[in-house]
């Protein structure tokens, strides 16, 4: 099998990224030959194989004879591929190659059959199996839009008097003529919106979606994408560090330590003006001025200071300003003034 096995992927419905890709590089073959694993019975596969003109011959069951080549085949596949993978994946000391997904897997198998088993001498023929396989002239490419086609699903509906289908919940509108007819409705699993309709093996037109409640075919598996690769970069730490820095001078309370836990700040506290129940300060002490009064009382001096001449003026000052009480009536003329006559 040059191609080596096909690999099919758990569920109904043929392979296809696999089957696709070999028979691309190595044409379409005469005749496959499986057992009845419920992949090889499929209704997708027996179509895939009549488009592409495929004969496809199931092994009978109970005879392991019929089988004994792929048998063969699947032991080398255990005794030199299989070995070199790793038995436990989570644990970096084991021997092996460590992997991770199924795709991973598949993509070290292929490349393990065309590097070693398709290039080493067979016993029993003396060649190379891929040298055998291209004794006869090369594969005759098979057509993408072919390939497309065969690995399409299909499944066969009857036409009500209304002229439409239904599948998996789906409705659909086809043409008039076929109301009451058998017909094959053929689409690919993931998306359900784009479906022919095909009679007697040929296409007669799309079917229109009238109510689509479902997009993807129930049995279609899409496979699982792998896992993100970790890039080791601290994205939030980044931010933090780019917000730290943008704040760049500006005072953070929480970072300032208590000034009495210091030297310095008690010194510092000592010269500070005193502040009230309010936390405010103000510049006079009254605990500072009565040790001041008890000051001088003892030393005979005087409790309060004389008088500022410059200061008891200011008010003066002020008075001469606001000019005469506009209530007070005042004569400027001293002539005018007269003395009041006694009585007679």
């Amino acid at each position: 099998m040059p191609g080596g096995p096909q690999n099919a992927r758990p569920g109904p419905g043929p392979p296809r990224t696999k089957s696709t890709s070999h028979l691309g590089a190595r044409g379409r073959p005469a005749q496959i030959y499986v057992d009845n694993g419920a992949c090889f019975i499929d209704a997708g596969l027996r179509r895939a194989c009549a488009v592409l003109g495929i004969k496809l011959t199931h092994s009978q069951p109970g005879k392991p004879a019929g089988r004994g080549k792929i048998e063969r085949f699947f032991r080398t596949v255990r005794d030199q591929f299989l070995v070199e993978i790793s038995a436990d994946p989570d644990d970096p000391g084991s021997a092996g190659t460590c992997v991770g997904s199924l795709a991973e897997l598949g993509a070290l198998f292929t490349a393990w059959v065309e590097q070693v088993y398709h290039q080493r001498v067979h016993t029993e023929t003396d060649l190379a199996p891929l040298a055998r396989f291209l004794a006869a002239g090369g594969p005759v490419p098979t057509p993408a839009g072919l390939l497309t086609e065969a690995f399409r699903w299909g499944q066969w509906r009857t036409v009500t008097k209304t002229a439409t289908v239904s599948l998996h919940g789906n409705h659909y509108e086809v043409d008039a003529a076929l109301a009451g007819c058998k017909v094959e409705l053929v689409f690919d699993p993931f998306d359900l919106s784009d479906i022919d309709v095909h009679h007697h093996g040929r296409g007669v037109g799309k079917a229109v979606p009238f109510r689509i409640g479902r997009h993807v075919h129930p049995k279609a598996h899409a496979d699982t994408p792998p896992p993100v690769a970790p890039t080791g970069i601290d994205y939030l730490r980044l931010v933090a560090d780019r917000h730290t820095r943008a704040l760049g001078e500006r005072l953070q309370y929480a970072h300032l330590s208590d000034p009495t836990q210091s030297g310095a700040g008690s010194a510092a506290a000592a010269h500070r003006s005193p502040t009230d129940d309010n936390g405010l300060p103000y510049e006079t002490d009254l605990l500072a001025l009565a040790g001041a009064a008890n000051t001088a009382q003892h030393h005979d001096l005087p409790l309060h200071p004389a008088p500022d001449p410059q200061l008891e003026a200011e008010p003066d000052s002020f008075a001469a300003l606001l000019g005469p009480d506009p209530g007070a009536i005042t004569n400027t003329n001293p002539a005018a003034t007269t003395e009041p006559k006694e009585s007679q």
